[in-house]
């Protein structure tokens, strides 16, 4: 986010460093007075003051003193960035609630300050708004409809077609050879009337010649037309899926914080939609365009020798066509980006339905979701109907007149074929490539409509394309065979910047320990498994593993020697075998049986008619909550990793197959580093060590009996356990 803002040149000649050392650390706005009314108040942060500017004079100069609290007030409507000193609180300044996220930052920096740190926040422009216009970017993606360069787009879009570069020539070739014979034709018709019609000339050779030359240019023509048709389809369908492949490619290594804001029918809609576009514009609009532009151009250089006054009179409709095309432009823009938005969500509310089926089933509300469905279908229908109504009265408007004309043509060369100064077979070759000039005039007046649509959907493309992302290998990574001593070294981390959800997390783990993670639901328990599979990146401190941070480790190496058993258990479409073999793609049977054994998946594995090979269906749908737990289970034992992370791994299984799983757990984690959250917490009674988290912070540490004897969180969580466990009957 934005921390900033530019000073004036006025406000900069107020701010007097006390010293050289002194430097400005962040700039941000204090947009509301104390009367509660709109000011224009700035807020600048040095690396030793807090210094408020209102109405061009210095309101508040205060040193930040060890020992002072900074925090972020939410008001009716408002915030306010308070500290509070010696006991007594004072309020530095209001802001509007856009601001919030701000002060919230510049609050924990100050905090540092206070602490005699250094704060590491770094001021992006990332505001979701666009840096040139300031409009805010539509949902779920980062481009501005208004400012987007299309002829930048377009440019990067041909460069797709680099790799099929010869065939690209080849086709440019058959486009400018089958123009060439089409310009021919009108020639030879004006051959076959004013020299064997007109003057009714016996020459039967002649006229079979003349019209045996048609007809030959007419199958050249056709024959063309077919080769580079053909050719253009599969340059088409081969550059349609190379992008398919990219962007899936890219949406792998994109971070996990991009997808989880990112709507799955938005990303579908990219990947399946707009390559499809792409290859239709390609195919269609891109080699038709070129043969249209080519066969303009070669008309109007004919027309112009042969009589420049019919061709003006053939040219002169088409300034207003322009004018007409150029006026729709931004608006038809416009509304395709807007019904493409509407598509994306009715894609995702699809998808989040069929997802859930079972949840809308067992509350009965089936009705409400297709009432939710038909809504957004319907402002579809209403934008698709809109759109569709303004081309279907411009296209045939523009036709008719680019049709003017062509009466002109004939009006004008009829008077002089009247007067005999024109052959009557140059007016029909002069009627003919009217003819065949108004036709891709006409079809160039809906180039903006094709143009548009494919530039949109290039544009959507190429912005996941050249999205950063936010967990990468750094340059000097090296792989790093791990023993499992961990590290967690005053860990911060928040979701959002402005909202920690692990707050200086220090523990240190030896090669081997169970480890288990307490403490009430967003305490901060799997937030910490994500930052050790790195999934997101720590906002301070680091996590080290074997004395190496894991930001130094590639991460395909990080996460191959991790084993994770996750909450929400979720299998593949396909094979048991092939589920179990995700995390070991070359193991063999034995070894899947083996793990499978372990996990005490092997016994009802067996008693499925088709075994190993029974099919799951989709999410594993067709298998039991605890099988499908036990399924995930033999995944990660396969795995064989070294640091082992249990989020919930008995969530779903009854107390008997528990019982084995602990059993067999306790097998497995020998020589394992293993984290270790469950909900019953008797299932951790017989770890090394507990870590209990309370709102984000480490708040105790130490074995059951232990935290038992403390009688703190720890031991209250318990007896608030067991006192439902009895009244359950337990």
């Amino acid at each position: 986010m934005k921390l900033l803002y530019p000073l004036s040149d006025r406000n900069k000649s107020l701010i007097k460093p006390l010293d050289g050392d002194e430097h400005v650390l962040y700039c941000v706005p204090a947009n509301v007075d104390r009367a509660g009314s709109i000011a224009g108040d700035i807020s600048v942060i040095t690396n030793k003051r807090f210094i408020g500017i209102s109405d061009g004079k210095i309101a508040i100069d205060r040193v930040i003193q060890k020992g002072e609290e900074f925090e972020t007030v939410t008001l009716v409507g408002n915030g306010a960035l308070e500290v509070t000193s010696d006991g007594l609180s004072a309020t530095l300044a209001r802001f509007t609630m856009d601001h919030i996220p701000r002060y919230a930052t510049v609050a924990r920096a100050l905090n540092q300050l206070a602490c005699g740190e250094v704060p590491r926040f770094i001021s992006t422009d990332d505001e979701g708004v666009c840096t040139r216009c300031g409009r805010a970017f539509p949902s779920g993606t980062q481009v501005c409809p208004k400012c987007v360069n299309v002829l930048s787009v377009f440019g990067r879009l041909l460069g797709t077609l680099k790799p099929y570069w010869k065939l690209s020539v080849l086709v440019l070739a058959m486009f400018v050879l089958s123009t060439g014979i089409m310009l021919l034709a009108p020639q030879l018709l004006r051959i076959l009337i004013d020299e064997y019609l007109v003057p009714r000339k016996r020459d039967l050779g002649g006229l079979l010649l003349a019209v045996g030359a048609i007809g030959l240019s007419y199958i050249g023509e056709t024959a063309l037309g077919i080769i580079h048709s053909r050719t253009s389809a599969k340059i088409g369908e081969h550059v349609s899926r190379d992008l398919r492949l990219i962007i899936y490619s890219k949406v792998q290594a994109l971070s996990l914080g991009f997808l989880h804001k990112t709507k799955t029918g938005d990303l579908m809609n990219r990947i399946n939609n707009d390559t499809r576009r792409i290859r239709s514009f390609l195919q269609n609009v891109a080699s038709r365009g070129i043969v249209h532009f080519i066969t303009v151009i070669g008309i109007g250089a004919i027309l112009f020798m042969r009589d420049w006054r019919l061709a003006v009179l053939v040219l002169l409709p088409t300034p207003a066509v322009i004018v007409v095309v150029r006026v729709g432009w931004s608006f038809i823009r416009h509304i395709y980006r807007k019904l493409w938005r509407l598509m994306d969500r009715v894609n995702s509310l699809l998808q989040d339905v069929l997802s859930g089926i079972r949840v809308v089933k067992a509350f009965g509300r089936e009705d409400w979701e297709i009432e939710r469905f038909k809504k957004g279908s319907a402002d579809v229908r209403d934008l698709t109907e809109r759109t569709e109504k303004a081309w279907s009265t411009l296209t045939p408007l523009l036709s008719f007149v680019l049709g003017t004309g062509y009466f002109l043509v004939f009006y004008y060369g009829g008077m002089l074929v009247m007067g005999d100064k024109m052959a009557l077979g140059e007016l029909v070759q002069f009627s003919t490539y009217a003819r065949m000039l108004y036709g891709p005039l006409a079809w160039m007046s809906a180039i903006p409509k094709m143009f548009i649509e494919a530039m949109v959907a290039a544009d959507r493309v190429f912005e996941i394309l050249d999205r950063e992302p936010e967990i990468k290998d750094k340059n000097n990574a090296k792989a790093k065979k791990l023993t499992g001593r961990v590290v967690f070294d005053n860990v911060l981390f928040g979701y959002l910047s402005h909202e920690p959800v692990l707050n200086n997390v220090s523990i240190d783990v030896s090669p081997g320990e169970l480890i288990g993670l307490v403490g009430h639901s967003g305490a901060g328990k799997t937030t910490m498994i994500n930052l050790l599979l790195r999934l997101y990146e720590v906002d301070e401190g680091s996590i080290l593993i074997d004395g190496t941070d894991i930001r130094d480790i590639p991460l395909r190496d990080l996460r191959s020697q991790i084993g994770v058993v996750l909450q929400e258990t979720f299998l593949f479409s396909g094979s048991i075998l092939e589920n179990i073999r995700y995390s070991k793609p070359d193991a063999g049977y034995d070894e899947v049986i083996n793990a499978a054994r372990v996990a005490h998946a092997h016994d009802f594995i067996i008693h499925f008619p088709d075994g190993y090979d029974t099919r799951v269906g989709e999410r594993g749908q067709r298998l039991s909550g605890g099988e499908r737990q036990r399924v995930a289970i033999a995944r990660a034992i396969l795995h064989d990793p070294k640091i082992l992370i249990l989020d919930e791994a008995t969530s779903s299984v009854d107390t008997d197959t528990e019982q084995k799983i602990q059993s067999a757990v306790g097998t497995l984690i020998k020589g394992r580093t293993t984290f270790a959250i469950a909900h019953r917490l008797s299932t951790l009674r017989h770890a090394n060590r507990l870590l209990v988290l309370e709102e984000g912070k480490k708040a105790e540490m130490g074995s059951h009996r232990e935290l038992m004897a403390q009688k703190g969180i720890y031991y209250q969580l318990v007896k608030a356990q067991r006192q439902m466990a009895g009244a359950k009957g337990v």
